[in-house]
């Protein structure tokens, strides 16, 4: 049996201290998220103040017996008091608390549930019905096949429904508004739409093409289309004109903006443009400036003088002052520390993409990483990562991320290096000057790069056009 034996071991590590890692997560957070932290703060920490508040008044004689203040001693010498002796009831039976309730309208759900009570089906197809309509998503579309459904409520509700009925009770419910509820398929909410509308040529026209030449038409063989209706150019225009006037998500018409979460941005920066000179500020508009209370600092100043006096609840609420004291004035400092951060480092974007911010000019805008303003800042690159993320900046040509200015680099032929930017900048500006009869296919767009000095594979053109979020030549064709 081995012998056990104590020994001591001497280890160099590195670890993050709680004010680091402070000052790491109010590094992260924007200016909007900035404000709620340090009202938690206030009110977490007692000693913490803002700066506006009102000064205490310590000119009232506060041994006098008549004074009503609160004290220390007062709450240490303070018994356990049961609660029921602290409520109260002083409301009469006819007081009544009414909320105010806050209308945001009817949901796409409530609209379809209201219609399908005025229709004429039994208790159990309205069940059915039911069903169905929660199997629809919010863009109106029905993405469950009906035998799905009908082993669902053979299994939840123990209803064996055939198949044919539910289509039977689909239909009703495609009858619905808006139309194009309840469809399958994008061909068929395209097609319950174009059927109500009233019947004439360009209609009927867009009616058969949808039916019958949808895959030709998705795909833009305009010429096939042509061939096989024989009609003319300008016809097929117009009934092209009437596809694209419905709508492919009919769900969200129904939607109310009263439900929407929109994202408010609040810049982190401003920097304005004077004369040809940028000056940047940051923005503290909404972030309150802090202090600590002088009461809890006279409080220490009065235990030391007395510290041998002291009781054991006098020691233990010092304490526990003292920590807050410690808290509070860390915070303070995690707080200005992230303003000089914050500041350095996009001082020092600004710097390095100077022409960039004077004009706005996005040809101007020159290749930089992280490691480039790293550098120039001497900070660590994980911390200008954690600058960079979630934060804005408005300037006079609009807000934008702080990731935007961020970008790879290439070299042209003749040796300079330009940010992949630019390259799309340019690339989006020949796809909008195209002939959109005949769209410039990839090669070409490629072809076109080389010739102004930018030399780069098909691949890497298809690649920046799917970033731009731009559809190939043959889905950008028209008439």
């Amino acid at each position: 049996m081995p012998s056990q034996k104590l020994s001591l071991q001497q280890k160099l590590l590195q670890k993050l201290s709680p004010q680091q890692i402070q000052v790491i997560k109010l590094l992260e957070i924007p200016t909007i998220q900035l404000e709620q932290r340090i009202k938690k703060e206030i009110e977490e920490n007692p000693v913490l103040e803002l700066i506006d508040d009102e000064p205490i008044d310590h000119s009232e004689d506060t041994d006098s017996n008549d004074s009503d203040e609160f004290s220390l001693e007062d709450y240490m010498d303070e018994d356990d008091i049961p609660s029921y002796k602290l409520n109260a009831n002083n409301y009469s039976k006819d007081d009544k608390q009414v909320d105010i309730p806050f209308s945001t309208g009817t949901s796409f759900y409530e609209s379809l549930t209201e219609q399908l009570g005025l229709t004429e089906l039994t208790d159990q197809q309205k069940m059915l019905a039911q069903y169905i309509i929660g199997n629809i998503d919010e863009d109106g579309y029905l993405r469950r096949d009906l035998m799905s459904i009908s082993d669902d409520l053979a299994f939840t509700l123990n209803m064996n429904v055939s198949e044919r009925e539910l289509v039977e009770i689909l239909e009703v419910i495609q009858d619905f508004d808006p139309a194009g509820v309840g469809a399958r398929t994008l061909q068929e909410c395209l097609l319950l739409q174009i059927q109500r509308k009233k019947g004439n040529d360009s209609t009927c026209l867009a009616s058969r093409i949808l039916q019958h030449s949808f895959d030709e038409f998705t795909k833009k063989h305009y010429d096939k289309i042509i061939h096989k209706y024989e009609v003319t150019e300008e016809e097929l225009k117009e009934a092209l004109n009437e596809i694209l006037k419905l709508n492919p998500k009919p769900g969200g018409s129904m939607n109310n903006p009263h439900n929407r979460s929109n994202q408010v941005i609040v810049p982190d920066f401003t920097l304005d443009n004077v004369d040809g000179e940028l000056i940047l500020s940051l923005n503290q508009r909404n972030v309150p400036d802090l202090r600590m209370n002088n009461s809890y600092l006279d409080m220490l100043k009065g235990y030391s003088s007395n510290r041998k006096s002291a009781s054991k609840n006098q020691k233990e609420a010092v304490q526990f002052v003292k920590q807050k004291l410690d808290s509070a004035k860390w915070f303070i400092d995690a707080i200005k520390q992230r303003q000089q951060t914050l500041l350095l480092t996009m001082s020092e974007i600004i710097e390095f993409q100077k022409e960039y911010f004077k004009e706005g000019d996005e040809t101007k805008l020159r290749p930089m990483i992280l490691k480039d303003i790293a550098d120039r800042t001497e900070l660590d690159i994980s911390t200008i990562s954690r600058v960079s993320n979630s934060k804005y900046i408005q300037t006079h040509f609009g807000i934008y991320p702080l990731k935007y200015f961020f970008s790879e680099g290439m070299q042209k032929d003749t040796g300079e290096e330009v940010s992949t930017r630019e390259i799309k900048k340019i690339l989006e500006e020949c796809i909008e000057k195209e002939d959109k009869r005949k769209p410039l296919t990839d090669d070409r767009l490629a072809k076109i790069l080389k010739e102004k000095s930018y030399p780069i594979a098909r691949r890497t053109v298809a690649k920046y056009r799917e970033q731009l979020g731009i559809p190939v030549a043959r889905l950008r064709k028209e008439l």
